[in-house]
């Protein structure tokens, strides 16, 4: 059974974490097929992307402690960009790792039942990309999150605007596929061209997120094709034949 799901409907994909007996913990195949999904959907017609989870005691409970992951292969805009809107829909525990995926949607639908909540100062480890929660939750509540391990219900979340829509257990990735309606009738290039803005100019870009994509930008290079015919030309003394992969 796959770790991860896609389910197309119509031109909305909803792609959920399925390790509901781990409370859809991210282990090391969650982070690599959540991106490989994602990567797939950026590349396809379709226009919408819905990030779930199967079962409602937890979207997420955070990195897999057994199967610690590469978790910035599953946080949008570092693992995988795309200009095509994502809507997070939460139910239950969303910890660590899930918050630092949810923050970086651009819409979430949340149940009453969500808990946000961020361990890692209790835990002596930080991978710090939670930093960037400062920018997507007023600063000092963002801190109280990350410094005094509180827990933040929808509610509150809702509140304070980290949580676009609030509604009972059960329907969230119905509501989510309302969203995902009105945005199915607006224009794919102006809602690209605002999410570029957004993500490129006007958010801040975190230390972590920037060396996340620095590392992914020279591992393309490491595992090119062009490497591999550079350094045989540079033995065999020739012509090296680049072709840009």
């Amino acid at each position: 059974m796959s770790v991860v799901t896609v389910e197309e409907k119509g031109q909305v994909s909803i792609i959920r974490i399925n390790r509901p007996e781990r409370l859809n913990a991210i282990s090391s195949g969650v982070a690599i097929e959540m991106q490989k999904a994602f990567q797939a959907f950026d590349a396809s017609s379709q226009r919408v992307a819905i990030l779930s989870a199967v079962g409602e005691r937890a979207f997420c409970s955070g990195a897999d402690v057994n199967d610690l992951p590469e978790l910035w292969r599953c946080i949008p805009n570092v693992g995988y960009r795309t200009e095509k809107p994502i809507i997070a829909a939460t139910s239950g525990w969303c910890v660590g790792g899930g918050i630092v995926m949810v923050m970086m949607c651009d819409l979430m639908v949340s149940t009453t039942s969500t808990q946000f909540y961020y361990p890692e100062a209790k835990l002596g480890l930080t991978g710090g990309m939670i930093s960037s929660l400062v920018t997507r939750m007023p600063h000092k509540l963002a801190m109280e999150v990350m410094l005094l391990a509180t827990k933040v219900s929808a509610q509150r979340a809702y509140e304070v605007g980290f949580v676009n829509k609030v509604v009972p257990d059960g329907t969230h990735e119905d509501a989510a596929m309302e969203m995902a309606d009105v945005l199915l009738d607006s224009a794919p290039l102006v809602i690209a061209t605002l999410k570029r803005f957004v993500n490129d100019v006007i958010l801040p870009i975190g230390p972590v997120e920037q060396m996340a994509r620095t590392a992914i930008d020279l591992a393309k290079v490491r595992n090119s094709t062009d490497l591999v015919e550079g350094i045989a030309a540079y033995k065999e003394k020739r012509r090296p034949r680049f072709t840009g992969e």
